[in-house]
């Protein structure tokens, strides 16, 4: 199912979409933590500090945008709060895995460096995905004129991936193939999730909140 219909699907129904919502938290939250989990106690820059923060605001920000669901209670991130909630809670898990394998094997990384390699390539090909991801949800939630919009989650998210893409540059020359190798890896996994939330949401989509 293309990710259109599958806003489209959402949006419609109150459940799904306060569900959806709670998911896209708990993955900005999740990419949160994990960049705080990456930072170097003496060398952690401000760039990076500025990531996490507003990775961090975004979650929130989508928690609060339940609010505007009439009805809709979605007090934690326990699988029945979530789409696809296996698949949601390993996607960017399962990324930093993949990732870090690669960098050990291509780079032979270790320690901080490793750390640091992957939450760059892993940050890199997030950001591509949600340039992507946003704007068609946006495009859904405007052509339904819901009172719920994610445009200044855009508008930060484009900034996020030229700060990722400068700092590519001064980690390696060969910066735009190591890159390419993670959004190949990350668009196995996305594609992967997308297919998990397009079957539950079919089965779901008929239910009345």
């Amino acid at each position: 199912m293309e990710l259109k219909k599958i806003f489209a699907t959402i949006v419609n129904n109150n459940n799904l979409h306060a569900r959806w919502l709670n998911t896209l938290s708990l993955m900005e939250n999740t990419g949160a933590r994990k960049i705080s989990a990456s930072e170097d106690p003496a060398t952690v820059t401000y760039i990076i500090l500025k990531h996490a923060a507003e990775e961090h605001r975004h979650a929130f920000y989508l928690k609060k945008q339940i609010e505007k669901i009439e009805e809709a209670v979605m007090p934690t991130y326990a699988p029945q709060y979530l789409l696809a909630a296996t698949h949601s809670k390993r996607y960017l898990n399962q990324l930093d895995v993949d990732v870090c394998r690669y960098l050990k094997e291509k780079l032979a990384l270790t320690g901080k460096e490793l750390r640091f390699a992957a939450y760059l390539l892993v940050t890199y090909a997030i950001e591509v995905r949600a340039d992507e991801l946003y704007p068609i949800y946006q495009d859904v939630l405007s052509e339904a004129n819901s009172k719920i919009n994610v445009k200044s989650i855009i508008l930060e998210e484009e900034g996020h991936l030229e700060e990722m893409i400068n700092q590519l540059q001064h980690f390696s020359a060969d910066w735009q193939l190591h890159a390419s190798e993670a959004v190949a890896i990350e668009t196995h996994l996305f594609n992967t999730w997308v297919k998990a939330v397009g079957e539950e949401i079919e089965s779901m989509a008929s239910m009345v909140l």
